[in-house]
């Protein structure tokens, strides 16, 4: 049999809805096939974590409900919603063996917020109560809003978007409060939420707080995509 010809690149969805289904929106799958990444879908539940990431080129750290904020000392607050514990117990385990291994990783808005927590550090509970509304995060419905990041010159980020500002798709009520360790922060909002983190250590770990799939239409979001399946290539060629 043939080896396959592309990259495997793991999503990680969200938990069980109310029918007992796992789900997650459609626009990841798209954007690692418009990437030319093999999208395979990860439920939470599994405990063979190692098995899971040996056969991956990627993951990515998809977005969805809030993490549990005893995760990170955290307090409890009215808008923390859709709090899945078997979600954050399988992804912490993930994130702490990722962290550990050279593979791959690109974090999106949950996914960034669980692997800062995942290395010591925290979350704003509720934007809106520390930054105020200079600056729109989510819609009153929930819905994804637009707005602008600024991109730290020389960053790993810049180069793989090409610009030091970006428009973004942003549907986020918390953000990130403590720098967890070994990260640079390289994109900022105007209200200065943290908006991308690179890892130090880690040979390609990349987490931004907007939702890049959803608006692969645009170069520079394509690009993180992109820039996620050449680094999972050069993963594999290196691990064949």
């Amino acid at each position: 049999m043939n080896k396959r010809s592309l990259p495997l690149i793991g999503i990680t969805t969200y938990g069980r809805n109310a029918e007992d289904r796992y789900h997650l929106p459609a626009e990841y799958v798209g954007a690692v096939r418009a990437a030319d990444g093999l999208p395979v879908l990860l439920p939470p539940g599994e405990t063979n974590i190692a098995d899971v990431l040996l056969s991956l080129d990627g993951l990515i750290f998809a977005g969805g409900g809030d993490i549990d904020p005893s995760r990170y000392n955290g307090e409890k607050h009215p808008e923390i919603k859709r709090v899945d514990q078997e979600r954050d117990q399988f992804e912490f385990a993930l994130a702490e063996a990722v962290l550990k291994s050279e593979l791959p990783v690109l974090g999106i808005c949950r996914g960034q917020q669980l692997l800062n927590i995942a290395t010591g550090g925290t979350l704003v509970e509720h934007l809106p109560d520390h930054y105020g509304e200079k600056v729109i995060h989510r819609r009153e419905n929930g819905k994804d809003i637009d707005h602008d990041v600024s991109v730290t010159a020389e960053s790993r980020l810049a180069e793989i978007v090409g610009a030091d500002a970006i428009s973004t798709k942003s549907m986020h009520h918390q953000g990130i409060a403590k720098i967890g360790d070994n990260w640079n922060v390289v994109a900022v909002s105007e209200d200065g939420v943290v908006e991308a983190q690179e890892h130090c250590l880690h040979p390609w770990m990349v987490a931004v707080q907007w939702h890049p799939e959803m608006a692969v239409e645009q170069p520079a979001q394509l690009a993180l995509f992109s820039a996620l399946i050449a680094e999972a290539n050069r993963y594999r060629e290196k691990n064949k």
